[in-house]
């Protein structure tokens, strides 16, 4: 009977942990950013850019938790990395 108690308990919160990731994943995808947009940002969990060997303009994307503690993710346009190491 403990053993049972226990079993059903265990896959109660794994159940609850999987929704919680399941509520947290970003948004299918990213909002576009506009200038003056107001963003709430408490923290931010990954920026990332296509890799290009280029000086050239392009689309990034920024994944950050809001106040309300959902994962948003927007893009936006930007030099890329590659600008930084030409002379």
């Amino acid at each position: 009977m403990n053993l049972y108690i226990k079993l059903i308990g265990s896959a109660c919160a794994l159940l609850a942990f999987s929704t919680l990731a399941l509520a947290q994943s970003p948004s299918a995808a990213p909002v576009p950013y506009h200038y003056g947009m107001p963003l709430h940002v408490v923290r931010v969990v990954s920026m990332s850019e296509p890799a290009t060997q280029e000086c050239k303009v392009v689309t990034a994307q920024m994944a950050f938790v809001d106040p309300t503690g959902r994962l948003e993710t927007i893009s936006y346009s930007k030099l890329s990395d590659a600008c930084s190491t030409q002379d």
